[in-house]
């Protein structure tokens, strides 16, 4: 048999490497969230699909499953435990079920801007509760920005902690807020995102917090009043992949999904922070009656829930809330 060389060489392993290339599986990547298209996690979902289908030659597409459509938060994130569901953009308050640390993240008034919420995440402490979810059988790209959580409701504007007396508010179902809200003097009920606008329609709850543009893309101004800027929390998402999904995949594979996370992240940002002060407008022009909250009174507020985080903090693990909170002294000195 003659050896190939020189050129005819050259060309022959060039056609072995274009032949595995071609061989190579193509996956489908189911991504589950709770949003509308047309709120900025979708945005950035599809901003990640589209880098990520193009570094893969095509190989690696996402499937966006907006809306609740494959449930809620924790019913996915055991999908994506169980190796049924591939990745899920969730609310890290959703974690504190598997890791209670995260519920460091939905202390009231911890950060008071954009910047300062994704310092904290993106640091060393961010780091630190993704290093614990592979043990979980979970996989963290990192985080997004959902935004300042407002608080609505069909009674009455909420500009001091007193106009809490009393209202049925629904919560992520998470002690943190459960407790906050409570020692708010208000009547905090757990609730499933899916079941929201219905009990709000059916006047079963009073009200409800979240993000403006969450509120918008809802259509809570149908079935909502007030709006007031409580800013109490910042939502993060967090990017999560299956661990039995993630070790398929090879290790080119896993390198271009996380700089598919890190090339979105800038546009999901900038998105979140477009987003929501248009939407505030948008709820304004809808008929909501907006307003502010005097910089006295939320640290009245600060202040009535500061036991909760005292109460909480202890029954977390003492490195970790060390840690959280060097790293929220850090931020809050450089960062503004």
């Amino acid at each position: 048999m003659r050896l190939l060389t020189g050129l005819s060489a050259a060309l022959f392993a060039g056609t072995l490497l274009v032949g595995a290339a071609s061989a190579q599986e193509a996956r489908t990547i189911r991504w589950g969230h709770l949003n509308n298209t047309d709120h900025p996690v979708s945005l950035g979902v599809k901003k990640f699909a589209e880098i990520l289908l193009a570094k893969s030659g095509g190989k690696l597409s996402v499937r966006e499953f907006a809306a609740s459509q494959l449930g809620n938060e924790l019913q996915q994130q055991s999908a994506l435990r169980g190796g049924t569901q591939e990745m899920l953009s969730a609310s890290t308050t959703s974690l504190a079920t598997v890791v209670p640390e995260f519920g460091l993240l939905d202390f009231p008034f911890i950060v008071s801007t954009t910047d300062q919420a994704d310092a904290l995440v993106q640091g060393a402490f961010g780091k630190a509760m993704m290093d614990v979810l592979p043990q979980r059988g979970l996989v963290a790209l990192g985080y997004w920005g959902l935004g300042f959580r407002n608080v609505t409701n069909s009674k009455r504007p909420i500009a001091k902690l007193e106009d809490f007396n009393g209202l049925k508010l629904r919560v992520i179902p998470n002690p943190v807020y459960l407790e906050s809200f409570s020692a708010f003097k208000a009547n905090p009920i757990p609730m499933a995102f899916g079941e929201l606008y219905s009990a709000l329609e059916t006047r079963t709850v009073d009200g409800q917090e979240n993000p403006y543009t969450v509120i918008l893309s809802n259509k809570f101004y149908e079935v909502q009043k007030y709006v007031s800027a409580t800013g109490h929390t910042f939502t993060e998402n967090i990017i999560l992949v299956s661990k039995i999904f993630w070790d398929k995949l090879t290790p080119a594979e896993q390198k271009m999904m996380q700089e598919a996370y890190e090339e979105s992240r800038g546009y999901q940002k900038e998105q979140t922070l477009l987003q929501t002060e248009k939407a505030l407008a948008e709820l304004q022009a809808k008929g909501m009656q907006y307003n502010a909250v005097a910089p006295e009174e939320l640290e009245r507020l600060r202040k009535a829930v500061q036991p909760v985080v005292e109460k909480v903090s202890a029954s977390l693990k003492p490195e970790t809330v060390k840690l959280f909170n060097e790293e929220l002294d850090r931020i809050r000195k450089t960062v503004k």
